[in-house]
């Protein structure tokens, strides 16, 4: 199982959102490049990343940390916020970056999303963000009239290989992952990998057992209550 340790930014600093509240942050560091570093010497293979300020502002803020990042480690790095042309795909994947994950765009420009899932294959990831079962777009701030289960199949008929799936109402409070959630979405033609609320080992534990083939852990690495060793050590069914 792959984990993903993640870095959000915001105002160019790494920090942590409770429930995707731009007003409710913690801010644990000033060194994005440090942090990636730190995940890769604790045995991480891969990273996400993701601009807070882009995803709000609808343009990608952070790609300069991007790149340094992809230069100076040899993590598979994935990347997302604000997204939404195709230039900056391509000048993400230039500069070294693995995967590109298109979100509010992909809700906003069906025609687009199938343009580049057609093009440029898996190096699109689609984020599903989740609330109250209904996808959020915008940085989560809004709320659309589209189901997310719905929305996770349209994907798959349009190409999709990747789905990042969060469920917003868990991201950043250590509820646990809702794992009925995702063995519904395992029953799709898939990868998914699951995002929002990884509080506990077991809680890979379950994503394991149920076939889920990557998870993203963020918030418990930074305030200690995981370890990133233990959780890649639960990711590959050692603990």
């Amino acid at each position: 199982m792959k984990i993903f340790p993640a870095i959000d930014l915001l105002d160019q600093k790494v920090v942590r959102l409770y429930q995707g509240d731009y007003d409710q942050q913690v801010v644990f560091g000033d060194d994005p490049v440090a942090f990636a570093k730190s995940f890769e010497e604790a045995g991480a293979e891969y990273l996400h990343l993701v601009d807070l300020d882009g995803a709000k502002a609808g343009k990608l803020h952070y790609f300069e940390i991007a790149k340094q990042i992809a230069e100076q480690t040899n993590l598979f790095v994935e990347v997302g916020g604000g997204i939404r042309d195709e230039e900056t795909i391509q000048h993400c994947l230039d500069a070294g970056v693995n995967r590109v994950i298109l979100g509010t765009i992909a809700q906003k420009d069906p025609e687009f999303t199938k343009k580049m899932l057609t093009k440029y294959g898996e190096q699109i990831a689609i984020g599903v963000d989740a609330k109250d079962g209904m996808v959020a777009v915008e940085g989560w701030l809004e709320k659309t009239e589209t189901e997310a289960f719905d929305f996770c199949q349209q994907l798959q008929s349009w190409g999709a290989k990747t789905i990042i799936f969060t469920e917003i109402s868990r991201d950043g409070t250590g509820q646990g992952i809702n794992i009925p959630l995702y063995q519904k979405l395992n029953q799709l033609d898939l990868q998914i990998v699951a995002s929002g609320g990884v509080a506990s080992l077991a809680d890979i534990q379950q994503l394991k057992a149920i076939n889920i083939g990557a998870a993203i852990v963020g918030k418990s690495l930074y305030t200690g209550d995981l370890k990133l060793v233990d959780v890649l050590a639960a990711g590959k069914g050692e603990v």
